[in-house]
Order: C-alpha cells, then sequence, then structure tokens
C-alpha cells in the first residue's frame, strides 16, 4: 500500500490520508478484507503522529470503508459492487495520484508501472 502525504500541500495530512485511502478502497485497489497498518505504524512510515493517522482511520471507519476489531487490527470492509464507469473514475483518480507520487519521489512513469508489478 503506497500513501504518501504532501507537506506543502494545503490539505491536511488526516484529510490528504484519508481521501488517498478512500479512493484505493473505492476502486478495489485495496479489496474487502485487506488488512491496513497500524496506526503506529503508518505513522511512522509517513512521518506523522499517531493520532494523525487515527483521525483518517476514525473517519473512515464512520463512512463504512474501514472496520477495526481489537486483536485483528484494521481492514477493508465489503464495498457494494460500483458500475463500471464508477470504478473506472476513480481507478484513474488512484493512477494519477499514484504517478503524482511517483514523480516526486523523482520516478519515471515506466519504474511507477514497472512498481505495481507483482514481483517486482
Amino acid at each position: 500500500m503506497i500513501v504518501a502525504v504532501d507537506p506543502d500541500s494545503t490539505v491536511p495530512p488526516y484529510d490528504q490520508i484519508r481521501e488517498q485511502l478512500t479512493t484505493m478502497i473505492q476502486a478495489g485497489v485495496l479489496a474487502a478484507g485487506v488488512r491496513l497498518p497500524s496506526i503506529r505504524q503508518l505513522a511512522a512510515d509517513l512521518g506523522l503522529a499517531p493520532n494523525t493517522v487515527a483521525r483518517s482511520y476514525r473517519e473512515l471507519e464512520s463512512a463504512g470503508l474501514i472496520v477495526t476489531r481489537v486483536g485483528r487490527g484494521t481492514t477493508v470492509s465489503q464495498l457494494p459492487t460500483l458500475p463500471a464507469a464508477e470504478r473506472q473514475r476513480l481507478l484513474r483518480a488512484a493512477a494519477e495520484s499514484y504517478l503524482a507520487t511517483a514523480a516526486r519521489l523523482g520516478s519515471t512513469v515506466d519504474e511507477a508501472i514497472a512498481a505495481l508489478r507483482p514481483g517486482a
């Protein structure tokens, strides 16, 4: 799972995380049952305070996109099937976000695509 926070953005970090995860879940990039990183792990990976990630997770849970269970962690909820056009729109938004992150990291489009292939 690739989530990135742009420190120069006017969008608060918790919102950036929430928006990216929402897009990935709705597009099917993160399928139902997929376990998300713990709040502490994602916060450490992104260099953020755990409360920032916790707020994102709370909002995602309120929206019915994720479920947190003690001892089992946080997983993606089962979503209703979206129409093909909506899935395509959401997938395109996720891809654009991913490519923007790759560009910020100095990667080419070909490198970004190669990183998506299994075993890469």
